[in-house]
């Protein structure tokens, strides 16, 4: 007897074609096993209420409260001239503060005659200020009486009540009620986890997880549920990731060895310095996966100068010396320039095969990009077709059906999360045998995050700063607190140009947008301010006519012509520019060694792991470099701590850390991958690592011993949901 369908079952069928239509249309929920897997966010207990003195403004919120007062006014309006216009003025109160609901005409009759005061409700709607006063007007409100018969004691006799995630068309306890519908369905609930593992873990079974989520009598109810669905999360993601990397481990590859004095011998020959230990041992792992006859999948981090390129470099040549031909794709046009000048800079006469004058194990280095001309893109990938090009750098351009290769043995991706699993696996389709593949990132990923978004990649770490790399010094500015402390920010810059060096001055905005009136509202912590990000214009305008008169500025933004941007790039870089005033557009791939200072304005506007990079442009010579963050935040915000943080380590695993714990992971995620985010309900990637990393243990054996889980017809169901999850993300996005 098949026990699938009781959860497959349309919710349309089981709660009528209006609810059904809200909640697929505004929550994604479609079957009963949605509905039953909709987690409550919280829990109220009876007695122990909302804070009404901490509502969040504009927000739809659900509070338990009693009513202290009630008044019906009537008054005369356009509608009503005869003074029969009623308005109904509820206060309510939960003992940390006072509410007043609003309702008017026609809707008043009926909360009139329930909403006495004493009592006791729940109110839902959106929070709004009136006269300087928090208010709901037209809230839906649901009344709290265990002594009514008609309404379900059951309901109300848990002390715990559940609040959904819920939106303005269906209210939390019009969820807690389809959810009490649906709730029975949950005995047939087919198990994921394996028997053992859940008898060896003390975990309860998954139709006693969701009963307990949804109906908790105790906070330890909760704590069991909790326990249990995290494992049923971690354990089925990591088995489709021990899946992929169980099937990546099967495909066939051309082992990739380098000729001893090959091009690689004759590259390391010309390194004007020696591989600092850490580029050695990565080194050596790739070598040792290319060198098998199953394609290799490693994910490189490493911090922003800690010469990744130069490891990916060595990895393409020796795959060139193997015969085979390398790849290289970053997310944009610029970072695919500036890497094709980087490693023909690298590569010197190495990189000019089959031009006169190049050296004899020299190689074709080519680029090729959307915007490049008709004739240089044929050229390309004609060199690319013959075997001519042993390496290419390029954007996606690359993945496009008529790109052919010759014998593509080795796909570097530069900055991962820019790119998704099925655009890997295009550019893998390329060769005539799986490639293998490198995923390099220089956002630092904890090992957490790393083994959920990136499960099915070998991770290899740098984590030195090559010889020669100079530390850099950051401090907070707190502008507003202490503005002699701006004034030295300034002092120090003049200082560094005095000694021969350059500046970039960062701001968060360009500074001739209009300003969008709807935007103007900001959050609370921006309402304390009330002032615009400061802006590149103005702020250049500003120095170069005060604090650094006399200095050669300039400023740079995204919507520059691009020819105007590289002109002022190649100033810079030429160091005829003391001071660049810049937006974000320097955060990536931007070298001139000679700039050692930058100063952040409104740094708190920024992340955590933003500035980290920002500040990684700086210090990139022998002389040190500084990093300043002003910023008028006041010191007890968590913007304050934010930069403190940042100031007080260079180590971007630890701030990404610290980033984690201050964001949800979903941002995180979110930028990952498709799939890993919407997958995660109560699995939290930071708190929750012990179960990520034993989950993945138990995913990788079991899928060893059973790659088809046989045996296990509850996991493969879990598997195929959350895999059409997966597609169905990449499809939206594709």
């Amino acid at each position: 007897m098949d026990l699938v369908p009781a959860l497959q079952e349309p919710l349309k069928k089981v709660l009528g074609p209006a609810t059904a239509k809200v909640m697929a249309e505004h929550l994604g929920l479609h079957t009963v096993g949605d509905l039953l897997h909709h987690y409550p966010r919280r829990y109220e207990e009876r007695g122990q209420l909302t804070h009404l003195a901490d509502l969040p403004m504009d927000e739809h919120v659900t509070v338990v409260a009693m009513v202290a007062d009630a008044r019906l006014h009537t008054f005369a309006s356009a509608k009503a001239p005869r003074g029969k216009g009623q308005r109904l003025e509820v206060t309510i109160t939960d003992g940390s503060g006072r509410l007043q609901l609003v309702f008017f005409g026609n809707g008043v009759h009926k909360p009139h005659k329930e909403l006495l005061p004493g009592t006791r409700a729940m109110f839902a709607g959106k929070v709004s200020v009136f006269n300087r006063r928090l208010q709901l007007a037209h809230p839906a409100y649901e009344l709290l009486r265990g002594d009514d018969p008609s309404e379900s004691v059951e309901t109300w006799a848990g002390a715990l009540i559940p609040l959904y995630p819920a939106t303005a068309k269906l209210e939390s306890w019009k969820i807690g009620k389809a959810v009490q519908t649906v709730l029975p369905s949950a005995q047939e609930a087919l198990d994921p986890l394996p028997p053992a593992l859940r008898e060896g873990r003390g975990l309860v079974s998954l139709p006693e997880a969701l009963l307990k989520i949804h109906r908790p009598h105790t906070k330890a109810d909760i704590a069991a549920a909790r326990d249990r669905l995290k494992w049923d999360e971690a354990f089925v993601l990591q088995v489709a990731l021990a899946r992929r990397r169980h099937a990546d481990a099967l495909l066939p590859a051309v082992a990739r060895k380098p000729t001893p004095d090959g091009l690689l011998t004759a590259f390391d020959d010309r390194l004007p310095f020696t591989l600092t230990d850490g580029q050695q041992k990565v080194s050596k792992e790739i070598f040792d996966d290319l060198a098998t006859e199953h394609p290799m999948h490693r994910l490189l981090q490493g911090e922003v100068g800690s010469g990744k390129t130069l490891v990916a470099l060595r990895a393409m040549l020796a795959v060139v010396d193997a015969a085979g031909q390398a790849a290289m794709l970053a997310p944009t046009e610029v970072l695919a320039q500036q890497h094709h000048r980087s490693i023909t800079e690298m590569m010197g006469e190495l990189a000019e095969g089959g031009m006169l004058g190049g050296a004899e194990h020299a190689t074709k280095v080519v680029l090729l990009t959307g915007s490049m001309g008709t004739a240089a893109r044929r050229q390309a990938m004609l060199d690319l077709v013959t075997g001519d090009a042993g390496i290419v750098i390029g954007t996606h351009a690359l993945i496009e059906d008529k790109v052919q290769f010759h014998d593509l043995g080795l796909v570097v991706v530069d900055e991962q999360h820019r790119f998704g699993v099925e655009q890997r696996d295009a550019l893998r389709g390329k060769g005539k045998q799986p490639p293998h593949l490198l995923v390099m990132t220089a956002t630092p990923i904890p090992r957490t995050v790393a083994m959920t978004v990136f499960g099915d990649l070998e991770t290899s770490v740098l984590d030195q700063l090559p010889a020669g790399r100079s530390p850099i010094a950051t401090h907070v500015v707190p502008a507003a607190d202490k503005p002699h402390f701006l004034a030295r920010a300034w002092e120090r810059v003049r200082e560094e140009v005095g000694n021969g060096h350059q500046a970039y001055v960062v701001c968060p905005r360009i500074g001739d947008e209009e300003e969008d009136p709807r935007k103007a509202k900001k959050s609370a912590e921006d309402e304390a301010e009330k002032r615009p990000p400061l802006a590149v214009l103005d702020v250049a305008d500003h120095l170069a006519k005060g604090p650094l008169s006399g200095l050669k500025v300039e400023v740079l933004h995204g919507r520059m012509h691009p020819d105007d941007k590289d002109a002022v790039m190649r100033r810079f870089a030429a160091g005829e520019t003391d001071v660049l005033v810049a937006t974000t557009v320097i955060e990536v791939g931007v070298n001139v060694p000679n700039a050692t200072a930058m100063v952040i304005m409104d740094a708190d506007r920024f992340g955590v792991s933003q500035l980290h990079q920002l500040r990684g442009r700086v210090g990139r010579g022998s002389a040190p470099g500084l990093c300043l963050l002003v910023t008028e935040m006041p010191e007890a915000s968590p913007a304050r701590q934010r930069l403190t943080a940042v100031a007080s380590t260079l180590d971007g695993f630890e701030l990404s850390r610290i980033d984690l714990e201050q964001r949800r992971e979903g941002d995180v995620l979110g930028q990952a991958q498709s799939g890993a985010r919407s997958s995660l309900r109560v699995l939290a990637v930071i708190e929750d690592e012990e179960i990520i990393a034993e989950a993945r243990d138990e995913a990788t054996a079991l899928v060893a011993d059973d790659p088809e889980l046989t045996n296990l017809p509850g996991l493969r169901t879990a598997l195929d949901a959350l895999l059409d999850e997966e597609r169905e993300q990449y499809l939206e996005k594709g």
